[in-house]
């Protein structure tokens, strides 16, 4: 049998295990400290169900990446410290939050980031391939490098925690992003790679099982926290692992995570708000006021979703066209910025009116 077909059969097989494993899960997480992984806070800026749903998806999520790390281990006699202490810190992180401890977000934002600056520090996790000459020269230095890799992370995860609104939004962004990034290093031959960002893919489409149309689970922020970190890892290793492919493909292809945090915190700041607490001023908020008055607040809840990763995947296919080009990536890049706050801007104004 071929390297391929086992390959193959041990993806199978991981598939038909993290089902079941997402089934349990959904079935018996009321019994985790009397229910309390449900989501009955209807009220909150982000809230549209009408009904207590579990967010015991990140549960599934991490039972699931610790079954693929331990049959990838036996694969290919390789011990995935990166992606173990990234995804079972960044849990660990959200997971106090779906426990309903009380931790003031400030606090959970630098208990993140000691964690994260702790991985991205001594593992070492580096960005080797950047299209601006003055990083480049940057980023010789470790230290400099750590904390610019974890401001990365910090945006794709924040990114991720703050679209997790809808049902299917960030779940479906995410597999966009991993099946790119997935066919990239296919077709440049990075076959066992390719496998990690498979099983991925695979346990995304296994929550949107669960989650879309109807949510009979959420990710909570344990899920999107390490859903989130995971593609943002998968991103800069493709990136060092092809450096023939301008980095700024790879910030297009993020540009909707990215751009959101950084949008939101400088709105919120001229806003005089406190940037770090969830308001219904987002983009993903506003186009679903809009498509709610259409189609209704259950419907609009996962049409938003369809609507805004087609509008996402529009933006991102010219992108694929010119990846081997630095300055147009780079142009295109800023041009999906701009096409942002064009969209925002006539979704705030037609919502506030």
């Amino acid at each position: 049998m071929g390297a391929e077909s086992i390959e193959a059969s041990f993806l199978s097989i991981f598939a038909l295990i993290s089902f079941f494993i997402f089934l349990l899960v959904s079935k018996y997480s009321h019994k985790i400290r009397g229910g309390i992984l449900f989501d009955k806070d209807f009220f909150k800026p982000q809230a549209f169900h009408d009904l207590p749903v579990t967010r015991s998806g990140g549960i599934a999520t991490i039972f699931s990446l610790s079954f693929f790390f331990i049959i990838y281990y036996l694969l290919y006699s390789k011990i995935l410290y990166d992606y173990i202490l990234i995804s079972y810190s960044t849990f660990l992180v959200g997971f106090l939050d779906d426990l309903r401890i009380n931790i003031k977000p400030l606090k959970r934002l630098l208990l993140m980031v000691l964690t994260l600056f702790i991985a991205i520090y001594f593992l070492p996790i580096k960005i080797l391939n950047i299209d601006i000459p003055f990083l480049t020269i940057l980023m010789s230095n470790h230290m400099f490098s750590s904390l610019f890799v974890l401001l990365c992370f910090l945006f794709v995860i924040n990114g991720a925690n703050l679209i997790d609104g809808f049902n299917g939004l960030l779940t479906l962004n995410l597999i966009i992003i991993n099946i790119i990034l997935a066919y990239i290093n296919i077709n440049n031959q990075n076959l066992e790679f390719s496998v990690l960002i498979i099983s991925q893919i695979i346990i995304l489409l296994l929550f949107l099982l669960f989650n879309f149309p109807n949510a009979k689970m959420f990710l909570g922020d344990s899920g999107a926290y390490t859903m989130g970190a995971l593609t943002g890892l998968n991103t800069i290793i493709t990136n060092n692992l092809n450096p023939k492919i301008s980095s700024f493909f790879f910030c297009t292809l993020l540009f909707y995570l990215f751009f959101e945090v950084f949008f939101s915190f400088f709105r919120k700041l001229t806003q005089k708000k406190s940037p770090i607490y969830p308001d219904d001023k987002h983009l993903h908020m506003l186009s679903f006021y809009k498509i709610s008055n259409i189609y209704g607040k259950n419907k609009g809840n996962y049409i938003n979703s369809i609507v805004i990763n087609l509008f996402y995947l529009a933006l991102i296919i010219p992108g694929l066209y010119l990846f081997n080009d630095p300055q147009l990536s780079k142009y295109w890049f800023f041009i999906l910025l701009l096409i942002y706050l064009v969209i925002y801007l006539r979704l705030y104004h037609l919502t506030k009116n």
